[in-house]
């Protein structure tokens, strides 16, 4: 995923808490946010954050993120369904 996010990005951050960087999600500091296995209690407070700042918290597949952990996908909102894309693999050129 990486692989395929590095040539389209601006570059990665990652501040080894994902309450931490949800909550820059939620106040724009970064524009999105994934991670493959997250627990309730990493994704409770972050997930209300980006939401009520109107971004967007799915999983994988673009579903309602549900808060019993699992895969998670965070946005400002407007590149989301980009994001997914590309985590997915869905995208044909780097340039998309």
């Amino acid at each position: 995923m990486m692989r395929r996010l590095m040539p389209v990005t601006a570059g990665m951050r990652r501040a080894g808490s994902a309450a931490l960087d949800l909550t820059d999600v939620a106040n724009g500091r970064f524009d999105g946010f994934w991670e493959l296995w997250l627990n309730p209690w990493d994704l409770a407070a972050g997930v209300l954050l980006v939401r009520e700042a109107g971004g967007r918290v799915t999983d994988l597949d673009g579903h309602e993120a549900r808060l019993i952990g699992g895969p998670i996908v965070a946005s400002n909102g407007v590149l989301h369904d980009w994001f997914l894309d590309i985590l997915n693999d869905r995208v044909t050129s780097p340039a998309y």
